[in-house]
């Protein structure tokens, strides 16, 4: 049902008495006067406006009508239909000869403004319906049962498009009616400029976007494009990760974990850079499950010894640097400022503390997890 209230009453009033030299009012659907250049009338009951809403038809008072009008006054009133559905009435006040000319133009106005109204609150409906969706879609719970495909298809919302979680974080010392307000332009602007995404607040500070991506090459230019578009439409700073590319219902949870260890090994490496993408990051994030638990700590075991043995970190920080390089026995020298006599025995040194060596794949491989992890 379309609802004509006070606000939009009065905006009719003030835009059409802009360009008319009569008193406009405006009625609701009972003949109340809601809005008029006479404030002193708001509220009154209008008997032309109740005779149109009555009769479906357009009203003109003259002096003759008004002598069985108890209180009306000389005007003509016409119907407001918005969607073929009547919500009121405009009348402009004065000779019914001197105004009918205006009549029209008023009228064409009013529905215009009433007409806009209620799309921006459809298109206000429709994305506080797909803000949920995208949370229950994140929660999982909906999928289970189903409700999410039915849900999905009211919408037009492909379920099995392939999609990147991207998580936009506020800085802290942002106030969280400030960082409310923010986050509110920033998917305003969003649903603009970026139809295909969709995108829901799960708290004052944190925004997520699901990004439609063909293939991860693309998907990782258009997030460094978006990173550099929230750069400009955001006014404080923010951490910003793109989470893995997943087809399928169940994998927007996914992505969208994927999305927020990225900003976790960010904070823990103290990598400096505010946008962050699960192809740069990709082994860290894969292992930063394994973080707990008796395979964390075996896996940790050999990196404990060096710890323990390695008083001034001058292994620990050779270890690094090897891997670094790759293995690259004159890059990692070249990089530490150390001859490379001194690199092999800090090697051998490594690989008798730790109880590995460093020669085969596997045993390498179990003390570069164990640096992922810290």
């Amino acid at each position: 049902m379309i609802t004509l209230d006070t606000r939009l009453a009065q905006e009719i009033v003030t835009r059409t008495m802009k360009i008319i030299p009569f008193n406009v009012n405006v009625m609701d659907a009972r003949g109340t006067i809601i809005g008029s250049g006479e404030r002193a009338r708001i509220g009154e009951l209008h008997a032309g406006a109740q005779l149109a809403i009555a009769q479906r038809r357009t009203v003109e008072v003259d002096t003759g009508a008004m002598r069985v009008m108890a209180g009306a006054r000389p005007g003509v009133n016409l119907l407001l239909t918005v969607r073929g559905e009547i919500c009121g009435v405009v009348g402009l006040t004065g000779d019914p000869e001197a105004v009918r000319q205006f009549g029209e133009l008023v009228r064409m106005t009013a529905e215009m403004i009433l007409e806009q109204d209620q799309l921006n609150r459809d298109l206000q409906r429709d994305a506080r319906y797909r803000e949920e969706f995208v949370l229950q879609w994140l929660a999982g719970d909906a999928v289970q049962d189903g409700s999410l495909a039915n849900w999905a298809g009211r919408l037009g919302i492909d379920l099995d498009l392939p999609r990147s979680a991207l998580v936009l974080i506020l800085d802290a010392g942002v106030e969280p009616d400030t960082a409310l307000s923010s986050l509110q332009h920033l998917k305003q602007r969003l649903a603009s400029a970026h139809r295909d995404c969709l995108s829901a607040s799960r708290s004052a500070r944190e925004l997520v976007i699901l990004m439609p991506v063909a293939d991860p090459q693309a998907g990782e230019r258009r997030f460094s494009a978006l990173s550099s578009w929230f750069a400009q439409e955001c006014r404080h700073d923010f951490r910003f990760a793109m989470g893995v590319a997943l087809g399928g219902v169940e994998a927007v949870a996914h992505s969208y974990q994927s999305a927020l260890a990225c900003l976790q090994v960010g904070l823990v490496r103290r990598l400096g850079k505010p946008a962050l993408s699960y192809y740069d990051l990709r082994l860290p994030v894969l292992l930063s499950g394994l973080g707990a638990g008796w395979q964390a700590d075996q896996l940790r075991l050999p990196l404990r010894r060096l710890e323990a043995a390695d008083r001034r970190g001058a292994l620990r920080a050779t270890l690094n640097a090897w891997f670094d390089a790759n293995g690259h026995l004159s890059a990692t020298a070249l990089k530490l400022h150390i001859h490379r006599n001194t690199l092999d025995y800090r090697l051998r040194q490594i690989a008798e503390i730790t109880g590995l060596d460093l020669g085969r794949t596997d045993e390498r491989l179990l003390l570069y997890v164990a640096l992922q992890l810290e």
